[in-house]
């Protein structure tokens, strides 16, 4: 495959992923796509804030937000860690786990209703998992190496742009 064959056929992969992606975002479940996933990562043990944002690939000030919603709705609590109280959860409620258990479903039927028109409904989701496996080791890569020399802090003493001077 050339290289100008190869742009394109990722060009139709991403438009078919957005697609998709809207599809999902269509799919009537009381819930933003957003908070569909806090609350399946929350519900899977209570998730630390800072760990959360990092596996939902989202700024923390974002997940305040959106876990703010979520609280205010009754659909999550915050708990503090006994032994660090700086340490806050978001644990799903009943109506919480409700939500997400109505989500599912809906969301399930979605891709029922999908992949019965492929040829290939279990290759269509071997490919997700694969793809999925992929973005775990992407994301692990990613925390795994150091940030680049120029974003890192410069030696004491030494200024730069924007820096030390009033």
């Amino acid at each position: 495959m050339s290289e100008g064959q190869a742009e394109q056929r990722a060009s139709q992969v991403v438009m078919i992923l957005l697609r998709m992606i809207r599809g999902l975002e269509r799919v009537d479940t009381d819930l933003t796509p957003q908070q569909y996933r806090i609350l399946k990562l929350a519900g899977a043990g209570g998730e630390r804030s800072a760990k959360l944002a990092e596996r939902l690939a989202v700024a923390k000030p974002t997940l305040t937000a959106i876990a703010d919603g979520l609280v205010a709705s009754g659909y999550a609590r915050r708990e503090t860690e006994p032994r660090d109280r700086r340490v806050v959860r978001l644990c799903l409620t009943e109506s919480g786990r409700a939500a997400v258990e109505r989500a599912d479903a809906a969301y399930g039927e979605w891709l029922d209703r999908l992949l019965a028109q492929t040829s290939a409904p279990e290759a269509v989701l071997h490919a997700f998992d694969a793809l999925n496996e992929a973005m775990d080791e992407v994301r692990r890569a990613r925390q795994d190496t150091p940030p680049p020399a120029a974003l890192a802090e410069p030696p004491a003493g030494q200024r730069t742009a924007g820096r030390g001077s009033a």
